[in-house]
């Protein structure tokens, strides 16, 4: 099986690259690399759960779209929440992105390694050819 790293390396705050692709096809399964809510000046959006939550999931559906695939093709999601009381307002902003059904998911409390409220990974399923 070959894999294939998509999208190219990035940079965060300060102009540091971040070692990652933001996307791996490995045969039908693209595994997407951990979002948060860095907006296009590579700064974590400034806001709450609710706004950090809309910036997460739509850098997800950018970073799936370069990987020609949309949430559709999600099969599991894992969210990282840096404090418990932000989980049903995040729940609340998640659900408007799958309004025909959630893919499987976990969600667990954590210390993120940035200054960001919530950290997003999904893994896809699309078929090649």
């Amino acid at each position: 099986m070959t894999i294939e790293r998509i999208g190219a390396e990035r940079t965060g705050a300060g102009g540091q690259n971040l070692p990652f692709s933001p996307a791996t096809r490995a045969g039908d399964f693209v595994f997407i690399s951990g979002q948060v809510a860095m907006n296009e000046r590579g700064e974590i959006e400034p806001g709450g759960i609710e706004a950090q939550t809309k910036r997460t999931m739509e850098n997800v559906i950018a970073v799936l779209a370069l990987a020609g695939c949309t949430l559709d093709d999600v099969a599991k999601v894992n969210v990282w929440l840096d404090d418990p009381r932000d989980f049903w307002t995040f729940n609340r902003v998640y659900a408007s992105y799958f309004p025909n059904g959630a893919p499987a998911r976990s969600t667990v409390k954590s210390q993120l390694m940035v200054d960001a409220k919530i950290e997003i990974d999904v893994t896809a399923y699309k078929p090649l050819g």
